[in-house]
């Protein structure tokens, strides 16, 4: 049997790509990947040349099932996706299915991830964090989600684009004001930007801005973290940078 490796891909800056990736993308047959044109350009940018294949969520099932016949001939094959780790909100999840019920070995290369970089700045985490991606872009579906996961007292962090990122801001703000929200914009990009403050603030930020562009990640606190109030800090209750 062959191994499948699922190979984290940096979420912005090249220089979070690790060595155990670079060297499993220059060992593997092929590449199977999200979108050829986006990971052609990661791997040209570090020298490799390898045969590329689609797996995007459109067509993961058909082409889950040419990887698995590939691993079956005895090719090695890596996946990744446009960025971060595979299978968390992006394709991933049926490719590893299918290769682990065809009987090859999968192997994760663990690297960057958008959900980990947040929690690792969000602060009061707590021992529960639900992750959540995109949430619907249908408003009744959204805010109907929303309230389910506040409802549960647990921290959570969600996924947006910038389209949608005020309307989310604003249900979330709507249903519990004085949540603390954490929000990564760009992060490991150029312009990276941390924003942090009850719901309310952070969504009056945001409200105000002329034009948003960036990929977002968001951090909701549990309720037991909610309060903005901490003994030793002065700038209590300021939206600002982390």
């Amino acid at each position: 049997m062959s191994n499948l490796y699922i190979v984290a891909t940096p979420i912005g800056n090249l220089g979070d790509i690790t060595v155990r990736a670079l060297e499993t993308f220059k060992a593997v047959d092929l590449i199977a990947c999200e979108d050829t044109r986006h990971t052609l350009q990661l791997l040209t940018h570090f020298g490799i040349r390898k045969p590329l294949i689609s797996c995007r969520a459109q067509n993961e099932e058909f082409a889950a099932k040419k990887v698995a016949g590939l691993l079956d001939e005895g090719k090695s094959v890596a996946f990744a996706s446009d960025a971060g780790t595979p299978g968390i909100s992006d394709p991933g999840a049926v490719l590893v299915d299918t290769a682990r019920k065809a009987g090859h070995t999968i192997v994760p290369i663990p690297g960057a991830s958008a959900f980990a970089s947040l929690i690792s700045v969000a602060g009061s985490g707590g021992k529960t964090i639900i992750f959540e991606g995109f949430l619907s872009p249908k408003p009744g579906r959204r805010r109907t989600r929303l309230k389910e996961l506040l409802g549960t007292g647990d921290a959570f962090v969600l996924y947006e684009s910038p389209f949608r990122i005020v309307k989310l801001l604003a249900d979330i703000a709507d249903i519990e004001s004085e949540r603390r929200v954490v929000i990564g914009r760009e992060m490991t990009k150029l312009h990276e930007e941390f924003v942090e403050g009850s719901a309310v603030q952070v969504y009056e930020n945001f409200a105000q801005r002329t034009k948003i562009l960036g990929e977002f990640a968001i951090f909701v606190s549990g309720n037991k973290n909610a309060q903005l109030l901490d003994e030793n800090t002065e700038t209590i209750g300021k939206a600002g940078r982390v």
